[in-house]
């Protein structure tokens, strides 16, 4: 493809994701990032891989730009111990399919994931509970479960610190009553607006085992961390990612 091209191709993409550019030299810094990623776009989808990859809102991102929106602070020194899952000879189980999965949130521009894992693991084990899947709000945490948990908004933070402060005593406001901005800002939390649902205790499954990760899975949805800086994710599309180069 030549240059013509991906330029052409680049104004799209500055239109469809509304991306404000400030000057020429960003203009031709943004090119160069585009140019890179889709080159290895059409390189990996003629590998027969299974999975593809695909232009999304990091096409013209640098690499510390997206690995900062990320969001993860893993304080490994503080992690919960580990509980032992009686293993299971499941072939496999879909949470989604059961219907105790919302449907896929949006983090934006805010380093929030510990708050959007945490709360995909309240709905889970909530659905399991009580039959009834409610979204829960990503923004009471990014707000509320903040430097005295250990979390730090869209800075970053930690799915058991934000299970500390719902065992303080705070309950989960729904996302459709405290939504979701995807910036930091002051708390806003009411408890009278709240649900009953909260953690009384949460545990911990065994690092780098597929089979106590399996055994925890058959229970309930899990609260995961991945290394998701790693190129691979940045382009992402569908498929089973199974790159060596994941993390």
């Amino acid at each position: 493809m030549c240059s013509f091209d991906l330029n052409f191709d680049y104004l799209g993409h500055m239109a469809k994701f509304n991306r404000q550019i400030v000057d020429v030299q960003e203009f031709a810094t943004r090119l160069q990032q585009f140019t890179v990623v889709h080159n290895y776009i059409n390189e990996h989808n003629q590998t027969g891989a299974s999975w593809t990859a695909g232009h999304n809102q990091f096409s013209d991102w640098s690499y510390p730009e997206y690995k900062n929106m990320l969001g993860y602070t893993g304080r490994r020194g503080e992690r919960k111990a580990s509980t032992w899952f009686t293993e299971t000879n499941a072939d496999s189980v879909n949470w989604v399919t059961a219907g105790a999965v919302t449907p896929v949130k949006d983090q934006g521009q805010c380093g929030s994931c510990w708050a959007f894992s945490t709360t995909g693991s309240l709905e889970g084990a909530h659905y399991l509970a009580t039959g009834k899947l409610e979204s829960f709000s990503e923004q009471q945490l990014v707000d509320c479960a903040t430097a005295k948990y250990g979390n730090y908004g869209c800075n970053g933070g930690l799915q058991e610190s934000a299970y500390n402060y719902y065992e303080d005593g705070y309950k989960a406001e729904l996302e459709s009553v405290y939504a979701y901005t995807g910036t930091d800002d002051s708390c806003k939390y009411e408890e009278a607006s709240a649900t009953s649902v909260t953690v009384s205790d949460y545990l911990a499954v065994t690092p780098s085992s597929p089979s106590q990760m399996k055994a925890a899975l058959a229970k309930q949805p899990l609260a995961v961390s991945i290394e998701a800086d790693k190129f691979v994710f940045q382009t992402y599309k569908t498929g089973v990612l199974n790159s060596t180069r994941c993390g």
